[in-house]
């Protein structure tokens, strides 16, 4: 047993619900806002840690929702923490992971959490905790959601205008391939070289609809295709004759499954993200599975909100690699400001904060504003 420096002595979960800048359309859902979920960790020492769990578009990407992860944190989680060393997280968090199977976003949120409590303990930023980072500024990409041609490219010379981005993701997949193909033919022509085009299916395809777009996709001048299908299996046999980078995201979730698919060259890249691995710790366990494979690395998104966003970009700041930069534009996408001073988007980077823990601080008037009353619900 290691000298406990500090105890977890509560841990406070809240809801908040903010609206989106326009709605957001998925193959598998339209957003109008996000619910955050906001979890803090108070210490013996006065120090209190905050971490954040999120999804997309609520139960519509995966099992977990925010409201689960609260409910996990609150039954299960935080009462096998509370009494615990905040200081020995990795020992803790595996603990726990034997009390609780999966949960992997709920997870990364109280580490999140743990993290920044034992940075601000130790005076130093979370990347520090992780073996130090290589690079302050991340390339971040933005992604075209609206559905339409002609507001995508508007909102595209927009962010190229104020030279926020130049890498942009085309969601595609709820519509007829050739119309999905048309519109991302549009905008690349639109572009040229002013701007790098990618898409995200997720997992909308059949293989064989894969394998006649991919191509397609190609000659249009998309570099990089996101989790065209559902199946690993269908994605390595389309990674084995694709003109064009695939990359595995949703089929991603945590170091057995990394593993898994780079055994079966299954992949070209890897969408690393801390929630859908389990945490930081996981995150780094994939990306280094990933290293080993020659598979290449993208720093993913599930939309989170700050904490999240920063809790990856230190992560993603010690990677040795990470040759298509990130998509950690979620804090861009929600309407309201719950930090007390903004992270720093500029010259098409967001700036990995230099303070202690993540480096950032929750407005408490704005959490205030947004927090949703009561967990109850009678659904008839």
């Amino acid at each position: 047993m290691s000298n406990a420096t500090a105890v977890i002595e509560a841990v406070e979960t809240i809801l908040l619900d903010i609206p989106t800048v326009r709605p957001h359309k998925l193959s598998v859902a339209t957003m109008h806002g996000q619910t955050l979920m906001v979890v803090k960790v108070y210490c013996s020492d006065g120090i209190v840690g905050i971490g954040e769990g999120t999804t997309i578009a609520g139960m519509a990407y995966g099992p977990e929702s925010p409201e689960s992860m609260k409910v996990a944190i609150d039954t299960y989680l935080a009462p096998a923490a509370v009494g615990k060393d905040a200081t020995s997280i990795q020992a803790l968090m595996a603990h726990l992971g034997k009390l609780v199977k999966v949960n992997h976003f709920s997870k990364s949120a109280l580490e999140t959490a743990l993290l920044d409590g034992h940075g601000k303990r130790l005076n130093v930023p979370v990347s520090e905790l992780l073996g130090g980072r290589r690079r302050d500024r991340l390339p971040v990409a933005w992604t075209l959601a609206s559905g339409d041609t002609a507001k995508d490219i508007a909102e595209a010379e927009h962010m190229l205008e104020i030279r926020r981005h130049n890498i942009f993701k085309l969601k595609i997949g709820a519509r007829d391939i050739h119309t999905d193909i048309k519109h991302v033919a549009e905008i690349k022509r639109h572009f040229g070289d002013r701007a790098s085009v990618r898409v995200d299916v997720n997992m909308a395809w059949s293989e064989i609809q894969a394998s006649r777009a991919i191509p397609a996709l190609a000659d249009v001048g998309c570099e990089l295709v996101e989790q065209p299908v559902a199946s690993a299996a269908a994605l390595a046999r389309l990674t084995r004759r694709s003109p064009v980078a695939l990359m595995a995201d949703e089929i991603l979730q945590g170091p057995e499954s990394a593993f898994e698919i780079a055994r079966n060259d299954g992949a070209n890249v890897f969408a690393i993200k801390i929630e859908q691995s389990g945490g930081l710790f996981a995150a780094q366990r994939v990306a280094a599975i990933a290293d080993a494979a020659g598979i290449e690395l993208y720093g993913g998104t599930m939309l989170e909100g700050a904490f999240s966003t920063i809790a990856s970009a230190h992560l993603f700041a010690t990677f040795a690699n990470l040759q298509w930069g990130t998509e950690l534009f979620g804090p861009l996408l929600i309407t309201e400001e719950i930090l007390s001073t903004p992270l720093e988007y500029s010259d098409f980077q967001i700036t990995v904060p230099q303070g202690a823990g993540l480096g950032i601080e929750l407005d408490e008037a704005a959490v205030k504003r947004f927090t949703r009353k009561g967990l109850t619900k009678v659904v008839r």
